[in-house]
């Protein structure tokens, strides 16, 4: 504990620099932005402003790129309440409640606790991560090859798991973004794979140009080809701040949703949708006015409001610590680790103290900015998504392009990106979810080196993996979270044969 107070202490010292106050500053309120435009996800815009940051040293980097993220769960709410559409996935069920209020005139405590919530929660989350990566990532160092195949194989399964579709169509997600991960050369014998004779290719598909298809410009099209008006509230937004009836009906949810949230978001593959699901059950389930949820509750908002923060800030545990990404999101962060020559695992707090400290002391400074941020800003906020999509979808695709194509300077990356763009349309059409496509892609190359190094470990003898304990451990896991839907099915059929 001693020690970490102590970088905590120092990475204040580099978080409160002027420079890197600003690239925190600028972090949360693109973050807010994304989170307040439909179809312009964080996944998309870290990844248009990943070259921006080539120049920047690596501290000021990662921390405007996770003000992004912790930026867009702020954000999300506005037009969930608003307009009854989640800016962000996170945010899905704020519009049953929070919609519901505002056409009762109560959009601004609706906003009000959202904003407030999601900083109690952003904040306590900060602090968890503190106490917590340090530790897990002493832990973490005992993990060799073998452990870390295992453990990546089944963060993937609980991915698949936890899909909100067909875990069958999640399957066959994962299985083709490991097939786009060996595009490239082969690491071992630098034989080309997959590369139809195109040189552009010999490095592999860049992450930034298919998450830019897939998160962008697939949702841009998505949008505009359902020709669907967004009702926007029109009444004056006034009394942002809850009184004290909504402060005594808000604050079990706020406490309950943070601790949910943070737990969970520890877990590799959660992420921060499946919380929110969770916390909302539960304050339904808790609720004496339980039958009155969708129609205006305000636990209904400030439940899964404060869950989806602390689980935005549980997921950069398993990402600092073991190097393994949650979402997309947190997928896109270790790629920016990855090009600054940076490794997130138990290693990056003994080699990059100074990034792994100033991250996290600029998160603290980061959740009260957003705080101070979004509540005079709500207003502005609120006459910006009454601009006419046609318009923004425009901005959207010609800063996705331009991001893609200043990455390399490369046109084939842009036409990467429109194709990526059109396969995720027909993801989105035919009920195919990206998020286990990208995890697979970015981890691919990391699983493969994982089995590779093990097999030469084990003279090319599988039952290494099952030798050693935690390996065993993390495989057994995965094999559950595969087999459990088919009992469940089995057991569900069961109980129809014997109706």
């Amino acid at each position: 504990m001693t020690e970490a107070m102590a970088g905590l202490l120092q990475g204040f010292v580099i978080a409160l620099q002027p420079h890197n106050l600003f690239y925190c500053f600028v972090g949360v309120a693109m973050g807010t932005l994304v989170g307040v435009l439909p179809g312009l996800g964080p996944s998309v815009t870290i990844a248009m402003l990943l070259p921006v940051t080539f120049g920047l040293e690596p501290v000021s980097a990662i921390i405007m790129l996770s003000g992004i993220c912790y930026g867009a769960m702020y954000g999300g709410s506005t037009t969930s309440i608003l307009l009854k559409i989640p800016g962000e996935a996170s945010s899905v069920l704020t519009c049953l409640d929070g919609y519901q209020m505002a056409r009762k005139g109560r959009a601004g405590p609706a906003l009000g606790i959202s904003a407030f919530g999601s900083f109690i929660a952003g904040t306590f989350s900060v602090a968890g991560l503190t106490v917590v990566a340090p530790v897990l990532g002493d832990f973490a160092l005992r993990f060799g090859p073998p452990e870390y195949f295992s453990l990546m194989i089944m963060a993937m399964t609980v991915v698949v798991y936890l899909s909100r579709k067909s875990m069958i169509k999640s399957l066959m997600m994962a299985l083709a973004g490991l097939i786009l991960g060996c595009v490239g050369m082969d690491p071992m014998t630098a034989e080309p794979r997959f590369t139809f004779g195109r040189m552009e290719l010999g490095e592999g598909l860049g992450l930034v140009p298919v998450v830019v298809g897939l998160f962008g410009l697939s949702e841009v099209l998505r949008n505009l080809g359902s020709g669907s008006k967004l009702e926007v509230i029109p009444a004056k937004i006034k009394a942002l701040f809850p009184n004290r009836e909504d402060w005594k009906r808000s604050a079990g949810p706020i406490g309950r949703g943070t601790l949910l949230g943070f737990f969970l978001g520890i877990l590799p593959g959660v992420g921060t949708i499946v919380p929110q699901f969770l916390s909302y059950a539960l304050e339904r389930r808790l609720s004496k006015r339980s039958e009155f949820f969708g129609s205006g509750e305000i636990e209904g908002v400030a439940g899964p409001e404060a869950c989806n923060n602390a689980a935005m800030g549980g997921t950069f545990i398993p990402l600092f610590s073991l190097g393994i990404p949650s979402n997309a999101m947190t997928a896109m962060l270790l790629g920016a680790l990855m090009v600054y020559g940076l490794r997130p695992g138990p290693t990056l707090i003994n080699d990059s103290p100074d990034l792994f400290w100033g991250v996290i002391a600029s998160m603290y400074v980061g959740n009260a900015l957003l705080l101070v941020l979004n509540l005079p800003l709500i207003p502005f906020w609120a006459s910006l998504i009454r601009v006419p999509y046609v318009y923004l979808s425009s901005f959207i695709v010609i800063f996705c392009l331009i991001g893609t194509y200043c990455l390399n300077n490369s046109v084939v990356d842009m036409y990467i990106a429109v194709l990526f763009g059109l396969i995720g349309l027909l993801m989105s059409k035919f009920g195919y979810e990206p998020a286990p496509l990208v995890l697979a892609f970015v981890l691919g190359p990391m699983i493969e080196t994982a089995l590779r190094r093990s097999l030469v470990l084990g003279d090319g003898n599988f039952t290494l993996f099952f030798e050693r304990p935690l390996s065993a451990v993390f495989l057994a896991a995965a094999v559950l979270f595969l087999v459990l839907p088919l009992f469940k099915r089995r057991v569900s059929e069961g109980l129809g044969a014997e109706d």
